[in-house]
C-alpha cells in the first residue's frame, strides 16, 4: 500500500511538473552533463508531446523507456518528486523505480496502443 500511496504522489506531482514546465525534451547523462545533440526529428520520435495524457500509450520516453511524465532523465525537474518519495537511486541517478541496474527483474511497460489508433 505504501508502494502505491509514493507511485500516486509522483504521478500527480510530475503531472503537475509538466503542466508547468513540459518536457524540453532536454538530454543529459546520469551525470547531469548534456548528451550529446541529435537531430530534431529523431528527438521528436523519441519524445512524447507535453500535452499528452500521463499514463497513456503517447505518454512514452523511448529514449529511456520510461513514461515521458516520469522521465527524470528528460525532465531533470522530477528529480526533486522522486527523492521527495525517497524514491532514488543516488548510485545510478535515476528513480529506483526505474533502475534497471539495481533491479535487472525490473519491467517497465509502455501501456497499449488504442484500439482503432494508427
Amino acid at each position: 500500500m505504501k508502494k502505491l500511496n509514493s507511485m500516486l504522489t509522483i504521478i500527480a506531482v510530475t503531472t503537475g511538473l509538466l503542466l508547468i514546465g513540459g518536457c524540453k525534451n532536454e538530454q543529459s547523462t546520469t551525470s547531469g552533463a548534456p548528451a550529446a545533440s541529435q537531430s530534431s526529428t529523431s528527438q521528436q520520435n523519441e519524445h512524447a508531446p507535453a500535452s499528452v495524457t500521463p499514463g497513456s500509450y503517447e505518454d512514452w520516453c523511448e529514449e529511456h523507456q520510461v513514461p515521458e511524465s516520469q522521465c527524470a532523465q528528460c525532465n531533470p525537474k522530477l528529480i526533486a518528486a522522486f527523492k521527495a518519495t525517497g524514491d532514488w537511486c543516488n548510485e545510478h541517478g535515476l528513480p529506483e523505480s526505474q533502475c534497471r541496474l539495481c533491479n535487472p527483474e525490473l519491467k517497465i511497460q509502455r501501456p497499449p496502443k488504442p484500439q482503432g489508433a494508427k
